[in-house]
């Protein structure tokens, strides 16, 4: 995700970089492409004339664009659900180490659950992209912690069984008081209502004939439509078309793109940054020093 300030408006003109636009660059040459072809032609196709008005396509259009409303709005309901999860972690997170830190006798026994909490971060993180968790889990937790999450397919609701697993032996050893474990246990809770949030988005995505039948009616709208124009404004026909066919195909890649709110694209959530401002947060609370952040930082809005 590309978070930086909003820019001059006349450099918005002209922006790339988290645009759809190199995305929807070759329907959308082909689009233009072809209304440059019928009004050379004239809507004449071989031997017949075309003849269509604007009249069909003001309704039709109108049709597409609450479609598109909607298929939008949906997929946005869950890219904002995916980061209010994700909020969820950071606050969660930190409350328990807090409740660790100020609760337990010796503090310097918080640095395990920390530890299990900040894997956990990554692993979900990991999880979501499905990619590989191994690097982060041998530079946040021992060999033997390691090797048990090795095999295992589902490793951040097994790094939460561990986390547990250590307020278990924190209280048995009498260092943490049993009246404190409920309240402990329902941030976790939490954590692992998130993860189950998480995990629901990404494995479900929305339905696939939704796609297929907004991205077969832009096209068709967009071929059909230079021959309900070319009659009534003549060589402008490219320019009006091209310039409606960009907003139609603009609106089906950006719905596309943040459906799946927990990917690399540009415009999806920015997963490394959120994992690592949580670690930084924890391990600052327990007063590790952190490394100085470059100039270029990302931020981050809880």
């Amino acid at each position: 995700m590309i978070v930086r300030p909003r820019p001059h408006w006349l450099r918005m003109l002209f922006v790339l970089r988290g645009s759809v636009l190199p995305d929807i660059a070759p329907q959308l040459v082909a689009a233009t492409g072809f209304a440059v072809l019928v009004a050379m032609c004239h809507g004449q196709l071989l031997q017949w004339k075309i003849q269509l008005t604007f009249v069909p396509f003001s309704l039709i259009g109108l049709t597409l664009a609450i479609f598109l409303g909607f298929r939008n709005s949906t997929s946005y309901a869950r890219y904002w659900e995916a980061r209010m999860l994700w909020g969820v972690l950071l606050n969660d997170t930190r409350s328990l180490v807090r409740q660790a830190l100020t609760h337990i006798d010796d503090p310097s026994h918080t640095r395990d659950f920390a530890m299990y909490l900040i894997a956990f971060v990554h692993a979900l993180r990991h999880q979501l992209r499905g990619s590989d968790p191994s690097p982060d889990l041998r530079r946040l937790l021992s060999d033997s912690d390691c090797v048990r999450l090795q095999n295992l397919r589902y490793k951040p609701a097994a790094l939460l069984l561990h986390a547990s697993h250590w307020v278990r032996e924190k209280r048995q050893e009498g260092v943490l008081s049993p009246v404190l474990v409920p309240v402990i246990e329902s941030s976790m809770t939490h954590l692992c209502d998130a993860l189950g949030g998480c995990e629901r988005i990404a494995n479900t995505p929305i339905p696939f004939t939704y796609s297929v039948l907004i991205h077969r009616t832009v096209f068709t709208y967009c071929l059909l439509l230079p021959f309900g124009l070319v009659d009534s404004i003549g060589a402008m026909t490219p320019v009006v078309a091209g310039f409606i066919a960009y907003t139609f195909f603009a609106l089906e890649a950006v719905a596309a793109e943040i459906e799946e709110p927990f990917g690399m694209a540009p415009n999806d959530l920015a997963l490394d940054a959120m994992s690592s401002m949580i670690e930084e947060s924890l391990r600052e609370m327990l007063g590790e020093q952190l490394p100085e952040k470059p100039d270029a930082a990302e931020i981050i809005l809880t």
